[in-house]
């Protein structure tokens, strides 16, 4: 028995038009599921009280940048990826230096940039030196010898009788940091990932409804 194969035009056309339709349902799977699980991730960080701005950091990019493919993947990521690893992952933070962390209460007040201010920014801009309290019990601290102005922060004093001045805890001391896990990445993505082959299915029968007959 001799047997052939006859690969007509049509046949060929088809073929082609079912990989083309592959193409499109498996970038088309990427592209959405790139964006549902930065929406995810951008959720959950706003929902953890973390800032608007810090789950904008939140981005992802499909590949091939142009056109479709049927190896196309996503990439989700944070611009900020110490911080949001930080949250994600509940480290326990010590000071390099084997020394203590400095927490600033409130009324140190905040960085130039808005961010956590540290004791050698706060002397500069402050122009008070910040003397070393030992608490056998509970933090240790950097206080002022000072003031609270009407915006519970500590400044100098202006008093010449010494009236209004105060010793104001600027820093809490402690030797490490359990920082809480208020973030779970890894749960949304796996959901995403575990969507991926619905998703492509569904795209190539919907590429396939639309194709010409």
């Amino acid at each position: 028995m001799k047997l052939g194969l006859d690969i007509t035009p049509h046949l060929v056309a088809v073929m082609a038009a079912e990989i083309k339709a592959g193409e499109k349902a498996v970038s088309a799977a990427m592209r959405e599921t790139g964006t549902d699980l930065k929406s995810a991730w951008r959720g959950q960080i706003t929902q953890a009280g973390l800032g608007r701005r810090l789950a904008n950091s939140i981005r992802s990019q499909t590949y091939p940048k142009a056109g479709e493919s049927l190896k196309a993947s996503a990439l989700v990521w944070s611009k900020a990826p110490v911080i949001v690893g930080a949250h994600d992952t509940g480290p326990l933070i010590r000071s390099k230096d084997g020394f203590w962390l400095a927490i600033p209460t409130a009324a140190a007040g905040k960085g130039l940039k808005g961010g956590r201010i540290t004791p050698g920014e706060w002397e500069r801009r402050r122009g008070l030196r910040l003397r070393f309290v030992y608490r056998r019990r509970g933090p240790s601290l950097l206080v002022a010898d000072g003031r609270l102005n009407s915006r519970g922060l500590g400044v100098a004093s202006r008093s010449k009788t010494g009236r209004g001045k105060a010793t104001v805890p600027i820093f809490l001391l402690v030797p490490q940091v359990k920082l809480s896990k208020r973030l779970d990445l890894a749960r949304d993505a796996e959901r995403a990932q575990a969507a991926v082959p619905g998703m492509i299915v569904a795209n190539w029968v919907e590429g396939r409804v639309s194709m010409p007959s």
